[in-house]
């Protein structure tokens, strides 16, 4: 049975170890939606002031983000590659740190609790895998150091996949 372990030390450390964390869990699984599964669940418990942590996997077929694993409120199901800011991040391959989420044109509204929001895409050998969605109810939750942290953690994702 896996044990998480608690989370003390600067944010850094505690991003290092919840990566550590997240390799033992995926190390020898080949299901992308077990990892995802379990990534999303580690990421719940390891974040304080998030209401959602979840994936959006891309579907070449109809050009879209598709609901994956995820912790938190039922979710929008599919989202349009350039809309909110799930598809802006997929679209452009580049991470969303929104501090306002009422500011940011387009934004689709799942959880109206939702303030911030941070999206980082997943992305392997060129290709657009989907992407990692995480809420807070809090403005101006995600700064650098979470980015960094969560690259990190996507990093370790994408090598698996």
């Amino acid at each position: 049975m896996f044990q998480v372990e608690q989370y003390t030390g600067t944010k850094a450390e505690q991003y290092q170890l919840v990566g550590k964390q997240l390799q033992a869990l995926i190390t020898g699984e080949p299901n992308i939606v077990a990892n995802l599964s379990n990534a999303s669940a580690l990421l719940n418990v390891f974040l304080d002031d998030v209401n959602w942590v979840g994936f959006y996997l891309y579907e070449e077929e109809s050009d879209m983000l598709v609901l994956g694993p995820f912790q938190g409120l039922p979710a929008c199901i599919r989202i349009p590659l350039g809309r909110g800011v799930c598809g802006t991040a997929a679209s452009e391959r580049r991470i969303m740190r929104i501090a306002n989420v009422h500011d940011f044109p387009g934004h689709i509204a799942c959880d109206a609790a939702s303030q911030s929001e941070i999206v980082l895409p997943i992305v392997k050998d060129g290709r657009l895998i989907g992407v990692l969605d995480i809420d807070s109810p809090n403005l101006e939750r995600f700064d650098e150091e979470d980015e960094t942290g969560l690259s990190h953690f996507v990093s370790i994702l994408e090598s698996s996949l």
